[in-house]
């Protein structure tokens, strides 16, 4: 078949489905805007598409987002159109359709079929928009409005989209009914082999951290350290965290930019905002315990998952971080946050422990309690990495299954 993969951040969600299918004989084509110039990757035809540049425009602040996501669908619409006129039409599209660059793609192919990747529906309930009252909204109502305005993107693919797939059940069901039927539940995929327990591993960062299993060290990973994945609530668990373990490593992992939520004040980035609410805190001698990391290669990225003692991840109800799942695979003792997404793959003193999100002091005991207890570490990081095999393997289970559904869309056609 001729599959084109529409991912503005390429390979994406798709870095294992694209070069496997490629492999398999199937002509494939990403039309993206991470490259300047056409590549081959891993078999992978990477065409480059750019957009436009344009006057600024005064919009209402609920036009913002639409007018972005139009923006790319228009400049990817003009590529695409190119691609058709020098004799290019695919037989099935792939697209993370979140940024909007397939917005008016079956206009220029209306005989593909398109199966779109669903991330997430945005909803206006409590759990959703009002979850942390700290950075609550004053006037609910426009929230809800804006929220209403955030999701048109999403209807705009609903009606000519032939099926959906989602990476857990959390967030397929924040998807209308009505489109809910065409969505399959599909992970992208932990590679275990990869995300393993080593019990040698040492983590050397040059200046900043030398650590080995014999070292007791608690990791926290964000992609950005910002309230909607928790960076506040655990940075005002540190300083009786840092009293209770006195010999404890903290190794911090994530960048100062915003991934998900409202930005910080101008000039100020969320990570210092809350180091600096406890730093009085927390003595010097303590502080020295204490790694910002930053963001770092991602073979220093699992040897901290490897090294670590135990891993504290907590997250808003939103989409369910990878890092996660990674650190289940290598066999990690984990407290997590007592939320939807997370419960759909860490069970109470089963897969991990779970506390009340906003409960730092329960969080500090809940660290303790398993720094303390090798045994309970060593068991719940053994079923952590047993579901993961089980259930969320790249080669076995994930990369099947998504090859399973390429073919439901397609009507049966192998691939």
């Amino acid at each position: 078949m001729k599959i084109l993969f529409i991912h503005q951040n390429f390979p994406g969600q798709y870095k294992h489905l694209a070069p496997l299918l490629a492999s398999r004989g199937h002509h494939c084509v990403a039309l993206t805007i991470k490259v300047d110039k056409p590549i081959n990757w891993n078999g992978v035809q990477v065409v480059p598409y750019t957009l436009p540049k344009r006057a600024a425009q005064n919009l209402h602040p609920w036009l913002v987002d639409l007018d972005t996501k139009v923006t790319r669908g228009d400049a990817c619409y003009r590529a695409a159109r190119t691609m058709k006129k020098n004799g290019y039409a695919p037989d099935l599209i792939l697209a993370h359709h979140g940024w909007g660059e397939s917005m008016f793609l079956r206009d220029v192919w209306p005989d593909a079929r398109l199966a779109i990747y669903c991330e997430l529906y945005h909803l206006a309930d409590d759990q959703h928009l009002d979850f942390d009252p700290e950075f609550a909204k004053s006037d609910r109502g426009l929230q809800a409005l804006r929220i209403r305005m955030k999701n048109i993107n999403n209807h705009l693919h609903f009606p000519f989209a032939d099926a959906g797939i989602s990476p857990t059940r959390f967030q397929a069901d924040t998807f209308p009914a009505d489109f809910r039927d065409k969505i399959t539940v599909s992970h992208d995929g932990i590679d275990t082999l990869t995300a393993c327990p080593k019990p040698d591993v040492r983590l050397t960062i040059k200046g900043q951290v030398d650590v080995t299993r014999d070292d007791e060290v608690i990791t926290f990973v964000n992609r950005n350290l910002e309230p909607y994945r928790g960076y506040h609530i655990f940075m005002r668990a540190l300083p009786r965290l840092l009293r209770e373990r006195p010999n404890a490593r903290i190794l911090i992992v994530g960048g100062d930019e915003v991934s998900y939520g409202a930005a910080p004040p101008k000039g100020q980035t969320w990570k210092q905002i809350f180091l600096d609410e406890v730093r009085d805190q927390i003595p010097d001698a303590d502080m020295a315990r204490v790694h910002f990391l930053g963001r770092i290669p991602y073979d220093q990225f699992l040897r901290l998952l490897q090294v670590s003692r135990v891993h504290v991840y907590l997250t808003y109800p939103f989409v369910l971080s990878w890092s996660l799942m990674e650190s289940m695979s290598c066999g990690a003792a984990i407290v997590a946050s007592d939320t939807t997404p997370v419960r759909e793959v860490i069970r109470h003193d089963e897969t991990g422990r779970l506390v009340d999100f906003f409960d730092g002091e329960a969080l500090v005991d809940e660290v303790c309690a398993l720094l303390e207890d090798e045994p309970a570490r060593r068991r719940l990081g053994a079923a952590a990495r047993d579901l993961m095999r089980e259930k969320y393997d790249l080669q076995t289970i994930c990369l099947p299954r998504q090859l399973d559904w390429i073919s439901s869309v397609m009507d049966g056609a192998k691939v």
